[in-house]
């Protein structure tokens, strides 16, 4: 654990080799280790940073409830990855086959973003801050957008 009381989210997928390397190869990703189940040769648990964050990841074990997008139909869960160029670094992850489901523009809040979806099945919106914005002016802004 790199610190006490830190939050890592931990991911499940089909493929979680195939799932790493996209995630280095799209977003920059850092290895730090995996571990290979040996009787089957599943990643049983890796871990990777990304963004300033540990995250974790293991293929599907149904039988510990282990389940991913794919065998559930989808995820409620969307990463949300603040990068520096939001237009390049959204291009490159489609260039390595993720699937765009909303366009980079920019929005209400001061960030310029947009969302896609990884081939493993995890929402990802990446966006670059433009503006601070407060949140009552956020409000205004997004009451003003929806008025019209």
């Amino acid at each position: 654990m790199d610190k006490p009381n830190e939050l890592l989210p931990y991911i499940v997928v089909k493929g979680a080799r195939e799932a790493l390397d996209f995630y280095k190869a799209a977003f920059g990703a850092e290895e730090q280790f995996v571990l290979v189940d040996p009787s089957d040769g599943r990643l049983g648990h890796g871990e990777f940073r990304l963004g300033g964050t540990t995250m974790m990841i293991a293929d599907e074990y149904p039988d510990f409830g282990a389940l991913s997008p794919d065998t559930l139909g989808g995820s409620p869960v969307t990463f949300h990855l603040y990068v520096d160029d939001v237009d390049a670094a959204f291009a490159h992850a489609l260039s390595h086959g993720a699937t765009e489901l909303r366009p980079v523009k920019d929005q209400f809040f001061g960030d310029r973003c947009g969302t896609l979806l990884d081939p493993f099945g995890y929402r990802w919106t990446l966006g670059t801050r433009q503006e601070v914005v407060s949140p009552v002016e956020m409000q205004r802004r997004w009451d003003e957008s929806m008025a019209g």
